[in-house]
């Protein structure tokens, strides 16, 4: 499959389980490593990356394949002082997280959902996204491609940035 088999559409209510699927998927381990069990996504500095989706700010973007079957999801997230989490710039910029089903990763669906989301996070009126990666995640070299420069480190992981300002790249259009 290229990109062109797949489709990016906005998350409705009945994707939510699916958006936590998603941020276990986001859970980087290097090859090797075992993933942790999914009760990790009770703990407090994870469970707030979708507890009580739908609040203002919220943006959620779902990749589908050509039978419909959700594949990827990418979305933004405001926070504050109080609630900060990994990635946390300023209660402005919104932290982005993403992850794609294991089965088609490295087949385009993770620049396609950064381009929408990038596109669409500039349409909703924000002018910087942040994002927290490990800097051995195969990830890391994507988001460098659209913008995201290291600020900062949190632990084992980088801080990102990246400003919306119509200089940011979308790939395939130079």
């Amino acid at each position: 499959m290229n990109m062109t088999d797949y489709k990016v559409r906005t998350e409705t209510e009945q994707d939510i389980d699916f958006l936590w699927e998603m941020l276990y998927q986001a859970i980087f381990m290097a090859e090797g490593e075992i993933k942790p069990s999914r009760e990790i996504l009770n703990q407090p500095e994870i469970f707030k990356y979708l507890c009580n989706w739908g609040r203002q700010g919220d943006i959620a973007l779902i990749a589908m394949d050509s039978s419909e079957k959700p594949v990827g999801a990418i979305w933004i997230r405001l926070f504050d002082e109080t609630n900060k989490t990994y990635g946390f710039i300023d209660k402005n910029t919104p932290v982005l997280s993403m992850a794609v089903v294991p089965e088609y990763r490295g087949q385009g669906v993770g620049t396609l959902l950064l381009n929408e989301m990038l596109r669409k996070a500039k349409n909703s009126g924000f002018f910087s996204l942040s994002l927290s990666v490990d800097p051995k995640n195969p990830a890391l070299h994507l988001y460098e491609r659209h913008g995201f420069v290291k600020v900062g480190i949190n632990g084992t992981s980088w801080d990102m940035m990246t400003t919306l300002d119509n200089k940011y790249k979308i790939e395939g259009l130079r």
